[in-house]
């Protein structure tokens, strides 16, 4: 049984793309047990605080989010100013909106990362993202880059988990070794499908 657990692992690591980075054996094991849990994700809901930095202006935002299948709705809860305003994305494409209100604070990267694309990019990341290095100590964390570009250089996404629950507990993006995007992650409750007529997983990965 042991052999084709490590088969399959091994499966998963060329198919997702994973360098054996540090952190030995343990970290990267963990790190894809999670990742193979995270591709089985459907649903999941959590409260979150998305620090977003253009550099002379940081914003901060409370968050409640919940996925169903491909679509993400983000219900902002703080400040107070913009409590309500909510972001429903579907697919690649996001507005943040509420009562045909909208709030923009521009694009932190040539790609169009925003403050409301963050979750999208850090699930994708944890899902299929390549996986430079691990280490393991109170949590563990997976770094996300470009192989194909230097540390430091291009987008790189960092990501916490919980070592029991398997929750992601913060995640921070990176462009040309400067922060942009930094998310804490509370209370994630995630369902994962069934098959052949399963009942589905209902998960508390963790939290507060």
């Amino acid at each position: 049984m042991r052999k084709i657990i490590v088969c399959v692992l091994t499966m998963l690591l060329l198919l997702t793309g994973c360098k054996a980075g540090g952190g030995g054996d343990e970290a990267q094991d963990l790190a894809l047990t999670i990742r193979a849990e995270y591709l089985a994700l459907e649903n999941w809901t959590a409260n979150c605080t998305i620090t977003a930095d253009y550099g002379q202006r940081i914003y901060e935002y409370g968050v409640t989010a919940a996925q169903t299948g491909e679509d993400l709705a983000l219900t902002l809860t703080s400040p107070e100013t913009v409590a309500g305003l909510t972001a429903r994305i579907s697919g690649e494409n996001g507005l943040l909106e509420y009562d045909g209100a909208s709030l923009e604070t521009g694009p932190l990267d040539g790609d169009g990362l925003s403050p409301v694309s963050a979750l999208p990019a850090l699930l994708h990341a944890a899902k299929e993202g390549y996986m430079d290095s691990f280490s393991l100590n109170e949590s563990l964390m997976v770094l996300c880059r470009d192989p194909e570009k230097k540390p430091g250089e291009g987008t790189e996404t960092s990501l916490w988990f919980d070592p029991d629950s398997h929750a992601l507990l913060r995640g921070e993006i990176s462009q040309d070794g400067f922060m942009v995007i930094q998310c804490d992650f509370s209370n994630f409750v995630h369902t994962t499908g069934g098959t052949h007529g399963d009942t589905p997983d209902n998960t508390d990965l963790g939290g507060d």
